[in-house]
């Protein structure tokens, strides 16, 4: 916890992947990550929050449509909210988008209510749009990189998968961007 208090870089697992994080708030720490990863302002970060609560504080709607989708979807799911709010610029894309996903991970919401914050979880890869399965498939690249490295499910050889990614529409019609 010190670590995202001190604006560190974190490697953890989440619900879908690992991931490299910091305090989503702490605006040092996202340039620096941002950095890392060699994502330019013009990309939308993914932050986790751990309730719809704590969710409604950080987008300036929250469409019936998104909120009925939470309650039903049984996989990870990050929607790409139109405005955020509550954030720094460096949190938001270009255009002050932001995605957002309810993590349904235990060690996660834990970790997100202890901070009293969001999280970044960026998959804790360098190439663009690849996702470790596992621990053991994080590059020492990223590893050297990060200033803690959490131990829950490092053992964990299951394969993981990103969570689907939706963003509402023109005519409020839901637009799948990554399934």
């Amino acid at each position: 916890m010190t670590v995202l208090r001190d604006g560190g870089l974190l490697l953890y697992p989440t619900d879908t992947v690992w991931s490299v994080g910091c305090d989503a708030t702490d605006p040092e720490a996202l340039r620096r990550l941002r950095a890392m990863k060699s994502i330019d302002q013009h990309e939308c970060l993914e932050l986790l929050v751990d309730s719809p609560k704590m969710l409604k504080q950080y987008i300036a709607h929250f469409h019936p449509r998104i909120e009925t989708l939470l309650s039903f979807h049984l996989r990870p799911l990050t929607v790409r909210y139109e405005r955020g709010r509550n954030l720094p610029q460096e949190a938001l894309d270009q255009e002050g988008s932001i995605a957002i996903r309810i993590v349904q991970d235990e060690y996660c919401q834990s970790l997100i209510r202890k901070l009293g914050r969001p999280i970044v979880a960026l998959p804790a890869d360098l190439k663009p749009g690849s996702f470790p399965a596992n621990f053991g498939a994080i590059s020492s690249d990223i590893i050297e990189q990060v200033d803690y490295i959490v131990h829950h499910r490092r053992n964990d050889k299951s394969i993981a998968q990103p969570s689907v990614m939706v963003q509402l529409g023109h005519k409020d019609e839901l637009e799948f961007l990554r399934e």
